[in-house]
């Protein structure tokens, strides 16, 4: 897992806060271009720390997920260690079967 800091986080932490969201809500709310909220969207979706939500499948609507949520109160240690994937599968084990079983 390679994430953009403070990008990334800042991202995690709008959608937290702001709660589900759009790239240009979030690029007023972070700081950061359009576009680059557009490039790393995708990027947090396949790590399983953000999820494209509807209502249509075209929909830029996002929402943090669980294990989103572990990566904020964790990125302390995401310089400290050299995989922070598994801190995150360690401290939310069942994201992956709950995931699944919603999808």
């Amino acid at each position: 897992m390679k994430l953009r800091q403070p990008t990334d986080f800042l991202i995690l932490e709008a959608l937290a806060e702001h709660g589900r969201n759009v790239a240009p809500n979030l690029a007023h709310h972070t700081g950061k271009s359009r576009k680059n909220i557009n490039t790393r969207l995708p990027v947090l979706t396949d790590y399983g720390l953000v999820k494209k939500i509807g209502p249509k499948n075209k929909s830029g609507l996002y929402e943090i997920t669980p294990r989103g949520e572990t990566a904020i109160r964790m990125q302390d240690l995401y310089r400290e260690v050299d995989d922070f994937e598994i801190i995150l599968e360690e401290a939310v084990p069942n994201q992956k079967q709950q995931s699944a079983a919603t999808d």
